[in-house]
This record gives structure tokens, sequence and C-alpha cells, in this order.
């Protein structure tokens, strides 16, 4: 299958300290692609780095075909990154915000953009009020309908719903996987093991600046040992895979 995204032997490093030592994974095209890891772990680094953000001390990482050193401006030509935190305008209007995208994308029609990505977002009541009277799930939606206006080939997802209630948190599940469905690829990280459970495709582990598993769900419970039967199997959760993952790493 076609890559639009590939990472070898990816290095970065803060003054003394290596937070990425030769990471390596790849992102085929159309699959939502969940990076896990702790606080610290180097998910963010990857994400700044792979959006043209910052630059690696080392490796190579090529995104939509276009290396990221060296032809960044085409590879923020494919993408769209939303953060960990909502990154609208306070003083304008929730469709002025969307207008305002479509202006700089200099795309055709920009009110007529705005009003459909409201409305497929199910902003439209809300379009003439400022996003600081919007609720948590709301100034996300509206975060993510920034990130689509030009329908950007790649998205990177830097934990998408990091302070969302459970309700609004699957609301953006539900957005997350109707993206996947339309053919667009998706990398994600987060710290929420059950939404990686829901929504990935394939799934890594980043631990101490290093992928330790890479695999989808089915394949990192074989990692485990098999499922003790009592009065019925009990299936291992991605966070017992992913605690029994780490701790095996941190004994070494």
């Amino acid at each position: 299958m076609e890559k639009a995204i590939e990472v070898k032997g990816l290095w970065k490093s803060f003054k003394d300290v290596e937070v990425l030592k030769g990471v390596d994974f790849e992102v085929t095209r159309g699959e939502i692609f969940a990076l896990l890891g702790s606080n610290g772990a180097g998910k963010s680094t990857i994400v700044k780095i792979l959006c043209t953000l910052l630059k690696p001390d080392g490796g190579t990482a090529v995104v939509n075909g276009n290396d990221v050193a060296s032809r960044p401006g085409h590879v923020r030509q494919s993408i769209s990154l939303t953060g960990q935190f909502a990154a609208v305008d306070e003083i304008l209007t929730g469709r002025e915000n969307l207008i305002m995208i479509a202006k700089l994308r200099h795309l055709k029609n920009p009110h007529q953009v705005a009003d459909d990505m409201l409305k497929r977002f199910g902003l439209t009541e809300a379009a003439h009020r400022k996003p600081s009277t919007y609720s948590g799930g709301m100034r996300r939606k509206l975060d993510i309908a920034l990130s689509l206006v030009g329908n950007p080939q790649i998205i990177f997802l830097d934990e998408p719903t990091t302070g969302l209630d459970p309700e609004a948190r699957i609301e953006v599940w539900k957005i997350v996987k109707a993206l996947a469905d339309n053919g667009t690829t998706i990398l994600m990280t987060t710290q929420y093991l059950e939404e990686a459970e829901q929504l990935a495709d394939r799934i890594a582990i980043l631990h101490e600046g290093r992928i330790i598993a890479n695999g989808t769900l089915a394949e990192l419970k074989t990692l485990l040992p098999q499922a003790k039967v009592e009065y019925v199997e009990k299936q291992p959760t991605l966070e017992e895979i992913f605690l029994a993952i780490v701790g095996n790493k941190e004994a070494i």
C-alpha cells in the first residue's frame, strides 16, 4: 500500500536531553495511525517535525512524498495540524474563523466553504457567536473544521480530546472516523488508551524516545500471554498491553 508518512531513524535533542532516539514507522494512505506514549515520550516532538515546525537532528521524515527538511513548503500544502488546545481566533465568530482560513488557502467562494463546514460539524446555529461562548466540544469541532478547510490529504491530531468531557470526546471520535472513511490519512497522538483502541487501524507505542511496539490491536495482543480462562475468556485491553510492554522495557 502507498505510504503517506515514512519515518526512519529520527533523532532530536534539546540541549543535552535526547527526546527521540532513532524512531522508525510508516503510515499508509487512508489509515488512522495512533501514537501512544506517556508525557515526555516525544509524541508532540514527532508531530512538530512532521509538520515542519521543528528540524530533526538526524534521520529522515517523508510526508506525502516530500522530505520535511528539504521540501517543507510542499509538505505544508498537503497537511493540516490540530494541536492539543483549540487554535481559534477569539475575536472573530465561528463563521469568520472559517472564512479567514478559506481565504488564506486561496479557495474560491470562502463564504460558501465556511457555511458548508459549519453544517458538516453541526455548528450552524453557533455560526455568528464568538468561540469564547462555545463549549469545549464545540470549540474542538470548530478547530478540526478549520483544519479541514481545503481538504488536506493528511491530518495530524495532537491529543485531540484533551480536556473534553466523555460526550464531547465521543463526538470527536465520530468526526475522526468519518474523515478516515472518506480517505483522509490521520496520525494522532493520545494518552487515552481507549481512544486508540476505538479509532486506530494501527498503533505504535513510544517510550523513552523509541518505538517499542507497532502493529494492529490484534497484533499487540499477541505480545501478552494467552488470556486466563476462568468462567469466560478475558481478552486484554489496550491499557493492559501498554502497561505490560512499557513495564517489560523498563525492566530490561
